[in-house]
């Protein structure tokens, strides 16, 4: 049996959805994005821009698509289509139904390579898959992942026939809140504080040729205190013979270069540099050669910004964060990256875009991505228009007891968790963007905090850590962190502290929009709603208790609640589909008084 059903929002083509569950259900609430997702567009900019190599294909577009249950082995016939990378479980798939922990998800499509591909090796990436994938190539198995958010990828030119289509299958297992994994704010039974789960494909798909011996990737330490780029590539194949050389430039003219053999880091002088800040996001370009016996066998292009994190005191003992030597209050709201259309995946680039110039819009520095790690090209627009992140580890496995502050995971479930917190620091450290790691929210998955802490430290010595706001929890991180859901002028303040102070999350205010709103009945559970004056009085309430705490107390920094409803949720700036609830210019003269120019404290 099954639907055909039209969309809109995937162009004229009728996509076949299979219905031996259910009837799917489609979301009416979108974005304005949506209308410009059709199945020959479907996120295609190069998803990788921190390591850019000319040649490569996108396999986003519509695949062949069966769920099965979780112990089947394979899916003889496909019984509908969807489109890639957007979940099932999103409208934009165009599937709409949920996955559950007895069920198993099958991709299947052809794919052509290009003819000049033939004497390359061919690597096939995921950008990310959630959560459990085995991928085969012409019947022939290339391996295995465990983890949602993080990029895997695996060499095919073995299993590629010399000519024709090629046939490839992805086999995907979730069990969303049904496992130990992290997983964020995913859950089947959404509601609350929780929301709709995002299972299989989210992110982009691709094939890239390379040669035998080519750069894996790259690390990529900026020292403005001694004016250098430290370079560090990791390689594939080879290495005998082999030699590297950086080349960094700004406005396209050459400012540093640096060669070496591999293995070595190499440091690029940047003289003179222009720092990268909130307020002046500059970037510079580098290109990364690799030669073997003096012939060059790969090239990359690549950007950084040179900006330092630290800690710092100001005139009154207070320890303070720090961005270029210089204090600089931090202040954003959290973003929890959920799209009523695409659930975890944005519809477009552009709306990836947009919701970072929104954030610059409304005056803030900074945003604190909450229990998501999100696809490269959102980090690159904040690194693009400059804004600080406070990166979020996503939380999984258990909340501990009421009054304990942490829980004794499994051995799996600990590997499991560092496995993919090692994956998150290591694939996108080299963004300046990112300041801040959060391991722990608050004590949701929390355990062995100090061991993890300082694994965190011990992988990234140069940015520091907090775990987000819990009494029950014992300080840990470089930075001491409490809430403020009231609106009060005085906060837990532990003086002489070794640890900046800020605020994890502050405001919680509630407004609904008509016609903008997910869920009514299950937004008033949660609690009373403001008017639009209210709404406006309050959030100048909180911006001055922060001032406040920011002079007075020493704080560093806090984090507004939220950037825009999500699903139940009602208390962000923005309404789920990003429509303003506010005039955007009155907060975004209140928000630039807290950062903007530089102040005493």
């Amino acid at each position: 049996m099954y639907l055909i059903i039209t969309l809109s929002i995937l162009g004229a083509r009728p996509l076949l959805i299979a219905v031996d569950n259910p009837k799917p259900k489609v979301r009416q609430m979108s974005s304005r994005w949506a209308k410009d997702v059709s199945p020959t567009n479907s996120l295609l900019e190069y998803p990788r821009p921190q390591m850019v190599r000319a040649e490569w294909l996108s396999l986003n577009g519509l695949w062949d698509l069966r769920i099965t249950h979780r112990d089947k082995t394979n899916a003889i016939a496909y019984r509908g289509r969807i489109l890639v990378p957007f979940p099932v479980e999103s409208a934009l798939s165009g599937v709409t139904r949920p996955v559950n922990e007895q069920q198993r998800l099958w991709y299947h499509r052809k794919l052509t390579l290009p003819t000049a591909w033939r004497t390359r090796r061919v690597l096939l990436h995921f950008d990310a898959v959630d959560w459990e994938t085995h991928v085969w190539l012409n019947d022939k198995e290339l391996g295995s992942h465990q983890g949602g958010y993080d990029r895997f990828s695996f060499e095919v030119t073995e299993a590629l026939k010399p000519e024709g289509e090629q046939d490839l299958i992805v086999s995907v297992f979730d069990p969303t809140d049904g496992g130990y994994q992290p997983r964020g704010k995913q859950k089947l039974g959404a509601g609350g504080a929780f929301h709709s789960a995002c299972s299989g494909i989210w992110q982009t798909v691709w094939l890239e040729p390379v040669s035998a011996t080519c750069v894996q990737s790259l690390k990529l330490v900026p020292d403005i205190d001694t004016g250098l780029l430290n370079v560090t590539a990791v390689l594939r194949g080879e290495t005998n013979q082999a030699s590297m050389e950086g080349v960094a430039s700004y406005a396209g003219q050459e400012v540093g270069r640096q060669s070496g053999p591999v293995g070595q880091t190499l440091k690029i002088p940047i003289p003179h540099a222009r720092l990268w800040s909130p307020a002046t996001p500059v970037l510079y370009d580098l290109k990364v050669l690799l030669r073997r016996g003096g012939e060059k066998v790969d090239e990359v292009s690549s950007y950084f910004g040179m900006r330092k994190v630290s800690l710092g005191t100001d005139e009154h003992g207070n320890v303070i964060l720090m961005l270029n030597n210089l204090p600089l209050f931090q202040f954003g709201p959290i973003d929890q990256g959920y799209w009523p259309d695409g659930i975890y995946t944005a519809p477009t680039d552009e709306a990836l875009r947009a919701d970072i110039a929104t954030m610059k819009q409304l005056g803030f520095n900074m945003c604190r991505k909450h229990l998501k790690i999100e696809p490269e090209r959102w980090y690159y627009w904040c690194d693009k228009l400059g804004l600080l992140v406070w990166q979020d580890m996503p939380s999984g496995d258990r909340i501990p007891p009421y009054g304990t502050s942490e829980i004794t995971r499994r051995p799996a479930s600990a590997r499991q968790f560092e496995s993919e917190l090692e994956c998150m620091i290591e694939g996108r450290g080299n963004h300046p963007s990112i300041v801040m790691w959060v391991p722990f929210h608050e004590n949701w998955g929390r355990y062995d905090s100090a061991r993890v802490f300082s694994l965190v430290n011990a992988l990234d010595p140069l940015r520091p850590t907090f775990n987000s706001g819990s009494s029950a929890a014992p300080p840990a991180g470089d930075v001491l962190t409490f809430n403020l859901g009231s609106l009060r002028t005085s906060a837990p303040v532990v003086s002489n502290s070794p640890q900046a102070r800020v605020l994890a999350t502050c405001g919680n205010l509630r407004m609904a929009v008509p016609d903008h709103i997910w869920n009514l009945d299950a937004s008033r559970r949660l609690g009373p709603l403001l008017t639009p004056p209210e709404f406006a009085a309050q959030y100048s309430n909180v911006v001055g208790v922060v001032r406040f705490l920011a002079r007075k107390q020493g704080l560093s920094g806090a984090v507004f609640s939220q950037l825009t409803d999500v699903e139940s949720e009602l208390n962000g700036l923005l309404t789920y589909d990003r429509i303003f609830k506010l005039n955007p210019e009155a907060i975004a003269g209140q928000n630039r008084q807290l950062w903007q120019p530089a102040r005493g404290r």
